[in-house]
């Protein structure tokens, strides 16, 4: 049986929240009721699918987009969209980068390292 190619684009990166409990269970909160206006400027900017994983204070995103999509347009859009700049600067109230990250680098870009199917 041959399995259908999927065309998504994967990205996975990781960010960092400030390491109290308090801060962490506010940054959970917020994801629970997130913002209509960024539901819709993710899916506009050709995200299929999201998700952010947590361990402590260490976050994982896995997105997955279609092939047209691109991080810089993605960044552009987001960068013009003056709610998703009020959630951002929201959020940076939680985050924090990891260390060895540009200063002020919200989600560091993983690199793949390994791949069961490959």
């Amino acid at each position: 049986m041959k399995m259908k190619k999927n065309n998504f684009k994967k990205y996975c990166f990781a960010l960092d929240l400030i390491d109290e409990k308090d801060k962490i269970d506010s940054y959970i909160e917020y994801h629970k009721k997130v913002w209509p206006e960024i539901y819709n400027s993710i899916r506009d900017s050709g995200v299929k699918k999201l998700e952010i994983f947590q361990i402590q204070n260490r976050l994982f995103m896995i997105l997955e987009a279609s092939e047209k999509f691109s991080l810089d347009k993605k960044a552009d859009m987001d960068a013009k969209n003056p709610i998703v700049q009020k959630w951002e600067k929201l959020m940076w109230k939680y985050q924090k980068s990891i260390p060895g990250l540009p200063e002020g680098t919200k989600w560091g870009l993983m690199k793949k390292i390994f791949d069961l199917n490959e």
